[in-house]
C-alpha cells in the first residue's frame, strides 16, 4: 500500500492504493479536513469503492449458473492492492485485475479502474469497468464516502441539515439486518431541507432508489452548504453508523444495493445489478465539491 497525492491552487487529495480509497480531501489554502479519518472506533474505512458487490447478500451467498459463492458485503476490491496506472498534475488512475483469488469469489473476468480527477474545488471520482471475456459479465459498484459532520468545533451534528435536489420528499426503503425489508419511510422536505436527527439513522443507511434525487448536500446549522455530492447513479444511501454518534456521514451514489430480506433469485437476479456485454466497458463517475 502507498499513498499519492495530488493537488491544484483549490484542493488537495491522497488516494491509497490498496482499495483505490480516497483518504484525504482538503482545502488547500486552509488546511481543512473534509473526510473521515478512519478511526477504527467508529469505522475503519474513508471512502471505500465497493465491487462486485453493493451491500450485503442474503445469507451471504449468491447462486450463479448453477454453482454457489460465498462474498462478503460490499465485495473484494476494497481490499484489495491496485496498481498505480497513471499519475499526473490533476489526474490519478488506479486498476485493478481478476486473478485466481478474484476468480474463487466471482466468475467473471474484468479490469477495474479507479480515477481520480481535480477541477477546481471539484473532485471527480470516476469508474471504468471492462469485461475482457466473450460472455455478459453482472455487477454492481458504487461509493462510499465519509464526510465530516459537523465540521465546526462547537456545533453537533444534529444541528446540520442534509439538502436533496427533490423538494418535497424522498421515499426511503428501510433496511433489516442488512437487507432490504418491505417497510418504506417517507421525509417530507423543505426546500430540499432533510434535518439530521440523533435518531435518523437508527434503522442503518437510508436506501433511496429510483432517481429521487442527484445532488446532495451537507449544510451547517447557519443554512450553508459546506459539501455538495453530484451524481447520476439511480439510487444512493446515506449512513452513518448506528447509536454510535459517529461524527461523519457517507453520501454513497450506487449501482446496485443489498438484497431483498426475502430474495430466493440468483446474481443476475439481483436488484439494479448491472450488464456488461463482452469486450465493453461501463463508465459512470460522481463529483465531491467543497462548496465553503
Amino acid at each position: 500500500m502507498a499513498l499519492f497525492q495530488i493537488g491544484n491552487d483549490k484542493i488537495t487529495i491522497q488516494a491509497d492504493s490498496l482499495g483505490a480509497e480516497l483518504k484525504s480531501l482538503q482545502d488547500a489554502s486552509t488546511g481543512r479536513e473534509y473526510l473521515w479519518n478512519a478511526d477504527p472506533h467508529y469505522w475503519k474505512r474513508t471512502s471505500p469503492v465497493l465491487f462486485p458487490l453493493v451491500g450485503g447478500l442474503k445469507d451471504g451467498t449468491y447462486r450463479l449458473d448453477g454453482r454457489e459463492y460465498a462474498m462478503g458485503q460490499h465485495g473484494f476490491a476494497r481490499d484489495m492492492e491496485f496498481q498505480l496506472k497513471s499519475q499526473e498534475a490533476s489526474e490519478l488512475w488506479f486498476t485493478l485485475q481478476s486473478g485466481e483469488e478474484t476468480l474463487e469469489k466471482y466468475p467473471y473476468p474484468f479490469v477495474l479502474e479507479i480515477g481520480y480527477e481535480l477541477t477546481g474545488r471539484t473532485v471527480i471520482v470516476k469508474w471504468r469497468v471492462k469485461n475482457p471475456a466473450a460472455g455478459q459479465m453482472y455487477f454492481s459498484i458504487g461509493g462510499h464516502p465519509a464526510f465530516l459532520c459537523p465540521i465546526n468545533e462547537g456545533t453537533k451534528q444534529s444541528e446540520y441539515k442534509l439538502r436533496f435536489d427533490a423538494k418535497d420528499e424522498v421515499t426511503v426503503s428501510c433496511l433489516e439486518e442488512g437487507l432490504l425489508c418491505e417497510q418504506k419511510k417517507r421525509y417530507p422536505l423543505r426546500e430540499g431541507i432533510l434535518p439530521v436527527t440523533e435518531q435518523l439513522f437508527d434503522g442503518d443507511a437510508l436506501v433511496i432508489e429510483n432517481h429521487q434525487a442527484h445532488s446532495v448536500s451537507l449544510v451547517k446549522p447557519d443554512g450553508t452548504a459546506y459539501l455538495t455530492v453530484d451524481f447520476d447513479a439511480p439510487l444512493f444511501g446515506i449512513w452513518s453508523p448506528p447509536h454510535k454518534n459517529a461524527p461523519f456521514i457517507c453520501i454513497e451514489p450506487w449501482y446496485g444495493r443489498c438484497d431483498r430480506a426475502d430474495f430466493a433469485g440468483s446474481w443476475k437476479e439481483r436488484e439494479w445489478i448491472q450488464v456488461l456485454e463482452g469486450g465493453e466497458t461501463f463508465r459512470a463517475d460522481y463529483r465531491i465539491t467543497i462548496t465553503e
